[in-house]
């Protein structure tokens, strides 16, 4: 893909190392269920979005933005 993909083109040089991207991912779901437990579904909701696209981004749509260059 082209560069300038936009606000929520995730796959920048930033994410390179796997660690970094199993960190976002780990701490979105555990927020998630952080407010399952208190009961607030929008937040649930919300944070369970975010680190499903994350997961998908990172793991299964991954291009290593060094090897575009």
């Amino acid at each position: 893909m082209a560069k300038g993909r936009g606000f929520l083109d995730v796959q920048t040089p930033f994410f390179v190392p796997v660690w970094r991207r199993v960190v976002a991912v780990a701490v979105l779901t555990g927020w998630t269920g952080m407010e399952v437990a208190n009961g607030a579904v929008f937040w649930a909701i919300l944070f369970g979005s975010a680190a499903a696209y994350l997961g998908y981004q990172f793991f299964v749509a991954w291009e290593d933005p060094a090897e575009e260059e």
